[in-house]
């Protein structure tokens, strides 16, 4: 076994994991949005109107980056697409409840640990056990580029979605 092997099933193995993270919670949120509107109210509480785009938008993109990740497809953009999913819901859900995700309400660590490590590992392409290596996309081979990718769809989606679309909720005075 050759140090590229072992550092191309270190990529394989990363990105099916974190494939099968997206998907499941992909999954979980289609199954939420058919049952009712608490997943659609829930966004438009978190300032992210109207609710029922941004739920679908969610469940769409996870259902979606789970799969290319895992078989290495166009890689450096879901990697890009997980990092801007979980950063949105860091900025307008878990960052108001602290840093560990055992506190109420969930905290950032999860969703800041999958958002660095997405653009981490995009930014080194999917190794060659991958359909972009297959197909001869060019832009494996260049990091510089994929690690602009990742960027890019991660930081510049990001910034771009909630620039367009939250508006957070005003907070009620406290009666003292």
């Amino acid at each position: 076994m050759s140090d590229q092997d072992v550092v191309d099933g270190a990529l394989a193995l990363a990105r099916a994991w974190v494939g099968v993270v997206m998907f499941a919670h992909g999954w979980r949120h289609l199954k939420s949005v058919r049952s009712g509107p608490g997943m659609v109210n829930w966004f438009e509480s978190l300032g992210l109107k109207p609710g029922k785009l941004h739920a679908w938008n969610v469940t769409l993109t996870e259902l979606a980056v789970g799969p290319a990740l895992i078989f290495g497809l166009f890689t450096p953009i879901a990697y890009g697409g997980t990092a801007a999913i979980v950063l949105v819901a860091l900025v307008t859900n878990h960052k108001k409840n602290g840093f560990w995700s055992n506190n109420p309400g969930e905290g950032w660590e999860y969703t800041a640990t999958l958002a660095v490590l997405s653009i981490a590992l995009g930014s080194l392409g999917p190794g060659h056990w991958s359909l972009d290596d297959a197909f001869g996309f060019s832009f494996v081979s260049d990091l510089k580029l994929t690690a602009l990718e990742a960027f890019v769809v991660g930081i510049g989606g990001t910034t771009a979605f909630l620039t367009a679309f939250w508006r957070p909720p005003k907070e009620t005075a406290k009666a003292a």
